[in-house]
């Protein structure tokens, strides 16, 4: 594969632990950033779209909602890639166990709000975008298959797009399986080409599957309790000077990524 250059416009991220890329660049700087609310503020959404969305769609937006913010671009105009490794695992283990105990009794709303491309579809009706929108499932390696489909939109299409991945905390017998012990979301708005708002540069180049790359002291232990901080290698070289990370994209094939810091 020929190497692709994209430019990052924007950054969201939300965990229970960091607000927002400020909140990640204060921890690497070695502060305590401030803790964000209990829930993700998600204030793309309409009020009672937001009272009844689940954790997972609030995730999502939220961290959409920042990247776009930053980017000053406008959200009805970005197509979109949504991805998650592991959907909501709430509903999930909630809908598993309801079909097993008493089927009848399933909620049609909290089924509508299990499909994978929920918060995708929650994000372009809230913002009125009708520009292409995927979602995206890799398991662990969701992040960057993610990643390598946005960037390769960006330069086919010679447009931004937004790229979104989160992850909620495991639930039930699925927390035994899926291994997340926290939520995590994060996203990118990505330009085929430099502009004012540019932070970085990335040169992606895809190949043999990665090893993973060590995290800075204050990240460790973060990339084992959710898949989607699988992206925070990356994120990290956004909030530093620049450098180069591999983040997997499928079982056999990475992607190596040498980032530029025009901030």
């Amino acid at each position: 594969m020929s190497m692709l250059r994209v430019h990052v416009e924007g950054v969201g991220l939300w965990s229970p632990q960091l607000a927002d890329f400020a909140a990640l660049r204060a921890l690497l700087a070695g502060a305590t950033p401030p803790a964000p609310s209990p829930r993700p503020a998600a204030a793309t959404l309409p009020p009672n779209e937001r009272r009844r969305a689940p954790e997972s769609v609030l995730l999502a937006i939220e961290a959409a909602g920042q990247a776009v913010a930053m980017s000053g671009r406008d959200a009805a105009a970005l197509a979109c890639v949504f991805a998650s490794a592991h959907g909501d695992q709430a509903i999930t283990d909630y809908m598993c166990a309801t079909l097993a105990r008493s089927p009848a009794e399933l909620s049609p709303t909290r089924f509508h709000n299990s499909v994978h491309n929920a918060a995708v579809g929650y994000w372009t009706i809230a913002t009125g975008c009708h520009a292409p929108s995927t979602a995206i499932c890799a398991q662990r390696a969701s992040f960057g298959a993610a990643l390598l489909e946005a960037a390769s939109q960006a330069l086919a299409e010679q447009r931004a797009v937004l790229l979104v991945c989160s992850d909620t905390t495991g639930s039930g017998p699925l927390a035994e399986v899926t291994g997340c012990a926290q939520a995590f979301g994060c996203a990118l708005v990505l330009a085929p080409q430099a502009s004012p708002a540019s932070l970085g540069r990335l040169d992606l180049q895809l190949g043999t599957a990665p090893t993973d790359t060590p995290l800075p002291e204050p990240l460790q232990g973060w990339r084992a309790g959710n898949p989607s901080a699988a992206s925070l290698p990356l994120l990290a070289l956004l909030a530093g000077a620049g450098g180069h990370c591999e983040l997997p994209v499928a079982a056999t094939l990475g992607l190596r990524i040498d980032m530029e810091n025009v901030a």
